[in-house]
């Protein structure tokens, strides 16, 4: 199930918003078995802000996205959206509350059209029955537009597509549902320099546009362009959480392998 009682939600005021969490996990816990994967963890995701998810492999970073876009349910802890109590057993009560996941493997279906891709799974149609590829076409070059992103004719296939387009298709696909919570799992991973750019701009417009962006990346340089806020994993825990305006690049990298006190 989704959130509990969604429909008694009032719009949130735009002055609240911006001050106020889109999300808040309190005590998230993951167990298999005996291994806890997950340990307590709080994180708070606010409109108009990127907050990155850093950690070394198997700090739990996997494990938080997860249970945050409804792959896995949590063995403890509480996820509230917009102030409501929330249950998520399946991706599709995630989507359903405003939380999107663009995982590294993306889901596009390679042989189908950009437009197709933007649409797959709630295909608009006609009489009932026939694709109103027409309607698809028109709405995806808006979105596009809207997020400013360029791309080739929007009937060509995702196979002619270089990693950064796909990259933008995805993230695209998580606008158009109405996602307000968009978690990117390493988008910039095995991207070039100007494709990483395009990605990172897109980013920001998210961020512009008012989504609440968790940023999970192993690149610190990325992380320090585009983020406003660092949450720091090590072994299931929550060992930071900081504003990097006010923090260094060597604070950061000796906050994720334990070099120094942690910052909670």
């Amino acid at each position: 199930m989704g959130c509990l009682d969604p429909r008694t939600i009032e719009p949130v005021p735009v002055s609240v918003a911006a001050a106020e969490p889109l999300l808040i996990a309190q005590g998230l816990t993951c167990r298999y078995g005996r291994v806890t994967a997950l340990d307590g963890v709080d994180i708070a995701l606010r409109p108009g802000e990127v907050t990155a998810l850093l950690g070394d492999n198997g700090a739990g970073k996997s494990t938080l996205i997860s249970l945050l876009s409804g792959v896995r349910q949590p063995s403890g802890g509480t996820i509230t959206m917009d102030g409501v109590p929330c249950r998520f057993d399946s991706p599709a009560d995630a989507r359903g509350v405003g939380i999107a996941t663009v995982f590294q493997t993306l889901a596009l279906v390679e042989d189908r059209s950009i437009a197709e891709n933007l649409f797959l799974g709630r295909e608009p149609v006609r009489f009932g029955f026939l694709l109103d590829r027409r309607r698809m076409q028109r709405e995806a070059s808006a979105v596009f537009e809207r997020l400013g992103i360029a791309l080739p004719p929007m009937g060509t296939a995702v196979r002619h597509l270089s990693g950064g387009q796909r990259q933008a298709i995805a993230v695209a696909r998580t606008v158009l549902g109405g996602a307000r919570v968009i978690i990117l799992d390493e988008p910039t991973a095995a991207l070039g320099v100007r494709e990483t750019a395009r990605v990172l701009d897109l980013i920001a417009r998210l961020k512009a546009s008012g989504a609440a962006v968790l940023l999970v990346s192993h690149n610190m340089e990325n992380v320090f362009q585009v983020a406003d806020r660092a949450v720091v994993l090590r072994l299931g825990r929550k060992v930071a959480d900081m504003a990097l305006v006010e923090t260094s690049r060597t604070q950061l990298v000796a906050s994720i392998v334990g070099g120094t006190e942690d910052i909670a």
